[in-house]
C-alpha cells in the first residue's frame, strides 16, 4: 500500500475497501508509473 501512496498520493482511507485482488491490479499500475518516470 505504500507504493500506492507514493505514487498516486493516496491516502489508507482510500485503499482501505479494495480487495487484495485490486489491490494487486493497482500496484502494477503504480510499478509501471514510477518506471516510467527514471
Amino acid at each position: 500500500m505504500a507504493d500506492l501512496a507514493m505514487v498516486f498520493h493516496w491516502r489508507p482511507a482510500d485503499m482501505e475497501d479494495m480487495s487484495l485482488a485490486e489491490l494487486g491490479q493497482w500496484h502494477e499500475r503504480a510499478r509501471e508509473r514510477y518506471e516510467s518516470q527514471d
